[in-house]
C-alpha cells in the first residue's frame, strides 16, 4: 500500500465545515490514503491566508472574496473548487445597550474586524457600497475573532461588527450584541484553496479529497438527523439550524463557477481593494 500523505487543513469552527469533520471522524480520507489534520481557525479568513503564506497550512476552506484578493495580490496559492455554493448571510451587529437602531447610523463609525483582508473587513466595504457611503471614511478595529468583536462592542471600541448571523445568534440572545440588519454576499461564500507547492506535489489526491467532502456534504444535507447534530455540536437552536440548512448548499458535483469569480474581481476593483494591474489575467492567477 502506498504511503499516506499528510495535509494540514484549516477552516472556521462553524457548522459550514461539519462535512469535513464527519469525513475525518469516519476515516474517509484515511481510506483514500490521506491523513488530514484539521485546524480550527477562529480568526477566520485572514488567519488562514496567513497560514497559507507561512506554510503552517496546506489547504484552507475560506471566504471567496478574501482568498481572491490575497491571490491576486501575490499569495502563492490556487483555488481548487467552490465549497459552499450559496451566499453567506452576514449579520450586522451593534452594542446591545447602544441607541443604534438602523444601518444609517453606522456611517462614519468604527467596524470591528477579525483581521485585515478578512471577510468581516471586506464585507464592511460591500455594505458601505450598498448604502452609498464613502469607503475611504470607513474605520476599523482589528479584534482577532468573534469574541474580540463582542468585547469591542461591549467596551465601545467599535460600533458595528459583521459576522455570520447564525453563529452570532446565541450571543444576541445573551444580550452581548444586537442584530439590526444583514449583508448577503453577491457570490458563493466558501472555496477550497491550496498552496501551489502542495498542489504540484499532490494534485490527484487533492481532487480526491474534494470529491470525498462533496459527497459527505450531500449526504449531510439529505440526512434527517442533521439539524439535531448541528444544533448539539455548535450550540445553536434547532429552528435556526433548520432555516440555515434550507438556505445553504454545498458543491456536490465539483462544478466551476467562473461568473461568480468575475463578479468578485469586479467588486474588488470597484471598491479599490485591488488594482487594475492585480486583476489582469485573474483566471490564470486564481485557478489551476
Amino acid at each position: 500500500m502506498s504511503e499516506r500523505i499528510g495535509l494540514k487543513i484549516g477552516g472556521v469552527p462553524e457548522h459550514f465545515n461539519l462535512p469535513w469533520r464527519l469525513a475525518i471522524e469516519e476515516g474517509k480520507f484515511l481510506d483514500a490514503g490521506m491523513h488530514l489534520h484539521w485546524c480550527d481557525m477562529s480568526g477566520g479568513t485572514g488567519q488562514m491566508i496567513k497560514g497559507l503564506q507561512t506554510g503552517s497550512l496546506d489547504v484552507a476552506v475560506l471566504l471567496t472574496e478574501g482568498i481572491t484578493k490575497a491571490i491576486l495580490q501575490g499569495l502563492d496559492a490556487k483555488i481548487i473548487q467552490v465549497y459552499v455554493t450559496t451566499p453567506l448571510h452576514w449579520g450586522v451587529h451593534v452594542p446591545f445597550h447602544s441607541d443604534i437602531k438602523n444601518v444609517d447610523q453606522l456611517e462614519g463609525q468604527t467596524f470591528a474586524i477579525s483581521r485585515e483582508g478578512s471577510g468581516s473587513h471586506l464585507m464592511a466595504y460591500v455594505k458601505a457600497n450598498q448604502e452609498g457611503w464613502d469607503p475611504e471614511q470607513l474605520k476599523f478595529n482589528v479584534i482577532g475573532d468573534v469574541y474580540g468583536g463582542l468585547w469591542a462592542l461591549e467596551h465601545d471600541e467599535a460600533q458595528a461588527f459583521l459576522w455570520e448571523k447564525y453563529t452570532t445568534f446565541p450571543y444576541t440572545e445573551q444580550g452581548k450584541c444586537r442584530y439590526i440588519d444583514e449583508v448577503i454576499t453577491p457570490w458563493p461564500c466558501f472555496v477550497i484553496a491550496v498552496r501551489n507547492e502542495v498542489l504540484e506535489a499532490h494534485g490527484e489526491k487533492l481532487t480526491e479529497m474534494c470529491e470525498i467532502v462533496n459527497k459527505r456534504a450531500q449526504e449531510m444535507k439529505k440526512a434527517e438527523q442533521t439539524v439535531e447534530i448541528i444544533s448539539w455540536r455548535y450550540n445553536l437552536r434547532s429552528g435556526q439550524v433548520a432555516n440555515w440548512l434550507v438556505e445553504t448548499d454545498w458543491n456536490y458535483q465539483g462544478i466551476e463557477y467562473p461568473l461568480a469569480f468575475e463578479k468578485v474581481v469586479s467588486y474588488l476593483l470597484k471598491l479599490k481593494l485591488i488594482s487594475p494591474e492585480e486583476s489582469d489575467s485573474w483566471r490564470k492567477k486564481l485557478f489551476v
